[in-house]
């Protein structure tokens, strides 16, 4: 069903997908938008592994999520790193893309654990303490979007250097 990676030398393994999930900041959520039109938003998110599972939090209504209503496949592409390479003519990256299902979170329990882990992410000098107020005083105006990974692929440069290797 997925396609196979045509320059697979360039391919990472399963961990490095993972460690660039982890560690990125953002990336960009594809969705199936209006009258066929691809919808693709940047997004901050958090990787569970455990769960293979990448968690947004989003405003309760908008595009986004009357996209995943009408067509739950969905793709996320992440960077962790990128670095033009003048010298080389190329580019130094490393980036995944996670094929999966996506939904809006329902249960109260996945949610509150979707977005206190979002919060260890994106906050992690701030005591928990803090960090349950600012949710607790949020809730309501915001809902949580969990993408389950169905196939992953990483893919990195490999510059002039590292095919001397």
């Amino acid at each position: 069903m997925f396609r196979t990676m045509r320059r697979r030398a360039q391919q990472t393994d399963p961990s490095d997908c993972e460690r660039i999930l982890r560690d990125a900041t953002s990336g960009v959520l594809a969705l199936a938008g209006d009258d066929g039109y691809p919808y693709a938003v940047p997004m901050s998110f958090v990787y569970d592994g455990e769960r293979a599972t990448v968690y947004f939090h989003s405003a309760r209504d908008g595009h986004k999520l009357d996209a995943i209503r009408n067509c739950a496949k969905a793709s996320f592409c992440a960077i962790g790193r990128d670095r033009v390479a003048s010298r080389e003519f190329t580019t130094d990256y490393e980036s995944v893309i996670a094929f999966g299902n996506a939904r809006i979170v329902d249960d109260a329990r996945e949610h509150a654990y979707a977005i206190g882990i979002l919060a260890d992410k994106y906050a992690p000098d701030v005591a928990p303490s803090e960090r349950r107020r600012e949710i607790e005083q949020a809730e309501g105006r915001y809902c949580m979007i969990a993408l389950r990974i169905e196939h992953m692929t990483g893919k990195r440069a490999r510059l002039a250097a590292d095919s001397r290797d």
